[in-house]
Parts: structure tokens; C-alpha cells; sequence
């Protein structure tokens, strides 16, 4: 055998074993997250399963870290890997920001639970608002970790890079996005059975337009420069994690359903065709809820990848 022979079957035989051990590691958190999603899936449709009120907890978080895998494999490096405070950050962010909702909710009466009356005594007023708050908790980081996966494809990739500065937006720009959202608002507030839809745009025209005029990443910066695909990956996000809440949703117990005037018709699980569009500016409004809070904790960096 010659040398040049043996040292190529001494660098194929390294190769294979360095992607066999590879190979081995690769599963990490996304086996663990796979497991849970499973379980908790199983709970949530078996409704009279001692584990069914946590199930949606259990269904989310496995949702997250196997996502995390997936953004890991696409980019070789993620949050739960390079950026574990951020990780953990998502979701403490994620509850003020969903019961933000929850309070805008109460005007226009849209969504509604029914809590799994076999095991009602669990439900007092303290034990449904730690178990609400813990739900709430996977919003954003669910969301967030699927903007990071799609953002990974070339046709959904930003042109602007995450660390890199947005235009100037003129002031006029930002008093009409603002003044946008002071509309909506108001007419929402006023006429909740006609302009109900308005109120989920509220945070994402007033949130957006504070953050632009603060210097921090938004969705009218993104759009100024020509960037569509941050603004269509985020509302994209936010509609694949609606398909899954809606389908985990529909069997479970615990479970919400809608009232929507006008748009209560065609359903797919328990919500209108219609009803989905809700999603798309959803992800953006979460992004922009994102970046208020870490302005008001004075933090710059948001680890996101897109």
C-alpha cells in the first residue's frame, strides 16, 4: 500500500468516525424536546389525564428546544446553545406580553376558555393564573425560535443583518404609524363589535413606532430599507405556531374557542379561515413587544439571528 493510499484511508476512517460521534451528539435537546412534545400531546387529547391541564406547558417547551435543534443544525448555533440568558429571557418576557393580550381581550371578548371540569377544583383564581402565566411564558420564545429556523433559508433571510443599522425614518413616518395606533385603539375601545380586529394591530403600530424613534430594530426600519423578508418571516412565524396552538387546541382540555362577528364561519379546529390572518401581524407585534422590553431594561443585544 502506498503512503499516499494509507494516509487517505487513515483520513476516511477519522472523517467516519468523527461524524458517527458526530452523528451521536447531534439529538441533544431536540430528542428531549421531541419527547416532551409527544407526551404532552398525548396528555392534552386524553382530557381526563391527571396531566392534560399541563399538558399545553409540556406540548410548547418541547416544541421550543426541538426547534432550537433544528435553528442549531441550520446555523450551527442557536440561542439555547450560545445565548442561554436570552433563551431563558423569551420567556420570562413572554408573559407580561401575552397578558397584555389577555387585557385587550376583555374588551372585545374574541376568545374565550373552558377549563376541564372533571379536575375543577383545581382551577381556585390563584392556581388559574400560575397556571395561565406558565402558558403565556412559550408565546414569544415559540415564535421567536421559528423565526430563527425560517430566517435560515435564502428566501426568507433579511437583507439587513441583525447587527446592522436600519435607516433614519423620517419623523413624519413615525407620527403616522403612531398616530395609526392611537386610532385604532380608540375605535376599538369604542366600537368593539365592529372594529374588534383593530386592537390586535394596536401594539405593533405604537410599540413599532417607539422603537424606531428610540433607534431600535423595528418593522417600519426593516420595510424603508426594502426589507420585506423580516416582516414576512416574522408573520409566517407566527402563523406556523397558530396552525400548531390551533390543532394541539382543538381535542385538549383545558381548551379557548372564538366569538368573532361577522367571520365566525369555515372553521379550521376551532378557528374561522378568516381568524387566521390575525397571525401574520401577530409575529411582528410580538417582535416589536420584544424590543420595548428589552429597551426598558436597558439591554441592546437581542441574540435573535435575523
Amino acid at each position: 500500500m502506498s503512503f499516499r493510499s494509507f494516509t487517505a484511508r487513515s483520513v476516511g476512517i477519522v472523517t467516519a468516525r468523527a461524524a458517527i460521534g458526530s452523528a451521536r451528539r447531534f439529538p441533544r435537546h431536540g430528542v428531549a424536546g421531541l419527547v416532551m412534545m409527544l407526551v404532552g400531546w398525548v396528555c392534552a387529547w386524553l382530557p381526563t389525564h391527571p396531566l392534560s391541564a399541563g399538558s399545553f406547558i409540556l406540548l410548547w417547551v418541547g416544541f421550543i428546544f426541538a426547534v432550537d435543534e433544528l435553528v442549531l443544525w441550520r446555523r450551527g448555533t442557536s440561542l439555547w446553545q450560545d445565548h442561554r440568558w436570552k433563551f431563558v429571557q423569551l420567556f420570562l418576557f413572554s408573559v407580561p406580553v401575552w397578558w397584555l393580550f389577555e387585557g385587550l381581550n376583555i374588551r372585545v371578548q374574541n376568545c374565550h376558555y373552558i377549563l376541564d371540569q372533571p379536575y375543577g377544583y383545581r382551577w381556585t383564581s390563584l392556581t388559574y393564573n400560575l397556571m395561565a402565566t406558565a402558558c403565556f411564558s412559550t408565546v414569544l420564545p415559540a415564535v421567536m425560535e421559528v423565526a430563527s429556523f425560517l430566517t435560515s433559508f435564502a428566501p426568507l433571510r433579511p437583507r439587513l443583518v441583525a447587527n446592522e443599522a436600519e435607516p433614519v425614518i423620517p419623523a413624519s413616518w413615525l407620527m403616522r404609524e403612531f398616530g395609526g395606533g392611537i386610532f385604532m385603539i380608540l375605535a376599538s375601545l369604542i366600537w368593539p363589535h365592529i372594529a374588534f380586529g383593530l386592537i390586535w394591530l394596536v401594539p405593533l403600530l405604537l410599540l413599532d413606532a417607539i422603537n424606531a424613534a428610540n433607534h431600535r430594530r423595528s418593522a417600519i426600519g426593516h420595510l424603508i430599507a426594502g426589507d420585506w423578508r423580516f416582516v414576512a418571516a416574522l408573520a409566517l412565524s407566527a402563523l406556523v405556531c397558530g396552525f400548531f396552538w390551533e390543532m394541539w387546541n382543538f381535542w385538549s382540555l383545558p381548551k379557548w374557542y372564538y366569538t368573532i362577528p361577522y367571520v365566525g364561519f369555515a372553521k379550521i379546529f376551532e378557528m374561522p379561515v378568516l381568524g387566521f390572518s390575525g397571525y401574520l401581524p401577530f409575529g411582528v407585534e410580538l417582535f416589536a413587544l420584544y424590543q420595548i422590553l428589552l429597551w426598558l431594561t436597558r439591554q441592546r443585544d437581542d441574540a435573535l439571528p435575523f
